[in-house]
């Protein structure tokens, strides 16, 4: 452990319960373990896919062009006097 003793890491840790409270402390707890979760099933599913399918990223395509051309707006901009 350390230089730090066990009384050292029981200090510590009785005052994060006391700040954070057990609740939040269980809260966070299991956020996290869903983010990881989440994390390796997105990780699986990456590899599962064909690359070739998949579009190289910075590549454009005639569909994303299209779909620029629609949602561009022309703003004119007017110094102020």
């Amino acid at each position: 452990m350390g230089t730090f003793s066990i009384w050292h890491w029981l200090i510590v840790l009785l005052i994060v319960v006391m700040v954070f409270g057990t609740k939040k402390l269980k809260n966070m707890g299991s956020d996290l373990g869903g983010a990881v979760k989440g994390f390796k099933d997105g990780m699986k599913e990456g590899g599962n896919k064909d690359e070739a399918a998949a579009p190289v990223a910075g590549q454009v395509t005639a569909s994303t062009t299209a779909q620029a051309e629609k949602t561009t707006i022309d703003v004119e901009a007017k110094t102020k006097s």
